[in-house]
């Protein structure tokens, strides 16, 4: 059977145009044919038209911002596709131009010079899609809560230091009958609930001030779009458990681990995989992730060792899941960071990312081979290394001039001079 001669096409990709050309190779020399099309779905499906009559067998394009997206929506079912990080492929300044942008990323595949980047199936992409808008949205509920917050501190209400949730049960009840124009301080009392009742003289005096008719309707406002934001995300997140029905399990078992919950267990499957199939090793996803030690060498020396820039998502995420685990009790983890961070010479913030590293490691395991985890509690102290510190604390009482001995607890049965 005859080979098929191959083609490579590059797309310079823009908001309102694409910038194509089409290479392949006659009698060792480099032939090019380029178009320019739109950015609409019409003439998207135009151009892969063209392409599959140019005989293209392979389609690579820059990630320029979102507009890359459409272009690999609509060619994906009929070519295979490569995304290129822009960074890679940017022109010398003075010699950009659209076509040469788009030679450049079909000379340049052609010639196994660039890297793929990971760009995961549609059902995936839809799980990233619902995840990423809920974390936005709970960024905008904080947003707005600091704005009602900076609102109530202009009306010389104090609610916020005695609550500890503004907009909690209590805290959203109170400021609904603010918000109507009640003023006094026993009527607002009776909306508190459960612990906040017993604080009822220090909500008293947080109580006594009082919004005008301006900071009452700005008051309304937000706490109608809290109740709006709410609704958005008791949507996203009955949706996101029809999506991820099928991979209940793999989500359970994620949630073991501490410091992941359910919804830190389906931002992981969004945006690794349920099986992070993608990534052949644990370097190779904490790597592409950003979460590993970084390297800067130049004659031999590495300069630095700063993480390699990454999946903001997941570098923000495991952040979040290390600082939770290392607040739980009696967790491996905790542990480990209490060792590390007697170690580190920035203290508390890289021992907390070497224990984020230590997760990645562990999650990529956990998808990637489907293993349980199982926590062991804190790992007891070696004799050898006991001891050792043991010798230390004494050379340190001796030179101090304090006798050690006194510091020392009496054996069983000693009794004291």
């Amino acid at each position: 059977m005859e080979q098929k001669e191959r083609r490579v096409a590059g797309i310079d990709v823009h908001k309102s145009m694409l910038a194509v050309v089409v290479r392949r190779e006659k009698d060792g020399k480099a032939e090019y044919n380029s178009r320019n099309f739109g950015a609409t779905t019409a003439e998207i499906a135009h151009l892969a038209a063209w392409l599959s009559s140019e005989g293209a067998t392979e389609v690579a394009m820059e990630s320029t911002a979102q507009y890359w997206r459409p272009v690999w929506h609509g060619l994906e079912a009929h070519f295979k596709l490569h995304l290129c990080h822009p960074l890679k492929v940017k022109a010398p300044r003075g010699r950009k131009h659209d076509f040469g942008d788009a030679r450049r990323l079909a000379d340049r595949w052609w010639s196994g010079d660039l890297e793929d980047s990971f760009v995961p199936g549609a059902e995936q992409r839809q799980w990233r899609l619902m995840t990423r808008t809920r974390v936005q949205i709970k960024r905008k509920k904080g947003v707005v809560r600091n704005q009602v917050e900076g609102l109530l501190e202009h009306g010389g209400i104090k609610l916020s230091a005695v609550a500890s949730d503004l907009f909690g049960a209590s805290g959203l009840a109170m400021l609904k009958l603010v918000a109507d124009g009640k003023t006094d301080p026993e009527v607002l009392l009776g909306a508190a609930r459960g612990q906040l009742r017993k604080k009822a003289a220090q909500l008293r005096e947080a109580l006594a001030g009082g919004l005008d008719e301006y900071g009452r309707m700005l008051l309304r406002q937000g706490l109608e779009q809290v109740e709006q934001l709410r609704k958005h995300l008791a949507e996203i997140n009955t949706a996101l458990a029809k999506a991820m029905a099928p991979y209940t399990a793999t989500l359970l078992r994620l949630s073991k681990v501490p410091g992941v919950n359910l919804y830190a267990a389906q931002e992981l499957v969004a945006e690794i995989g349920p099986a992070a199939a993608s990534f052949a090793s644990p370097e190779q996803f904490t790597s592409w992730a950003g979460i590993c030690p970084g390297r800067q060498e130049s004659a031999g020396v590495n300069h630095s060792t700063r993480s390699p820039k990454g999946s903001p998502h997941l570098k923000r995420l495991f952040n979040q899941i290390a600082w939770a685990a290392i607040h739980t009790k009696d967790c491996f983890f905790a542990a480990l960071y209490g060792k590390l961070k007697a170690r580190k010479d920035n203290k508390e913030k890289k021992a907390a990312w070497a224990v984020a590293h230590r997760i990645a490691r562990l999650v990529w395991l956990m998808l990637h081979e489907g293993v349980e985890y199982h926590e062991k509690g804190p790992s007891p102290l070696d004799p050898r290394k006991l001891a050792r510190k043991m010798r230390r604390a004494i050379r340190d009482c001796v030179r101090g001039g304090l006798d050690p001995m006194q510091f020392m607890d009496p054996l069983p049965g000693a009794v004291g001079g």
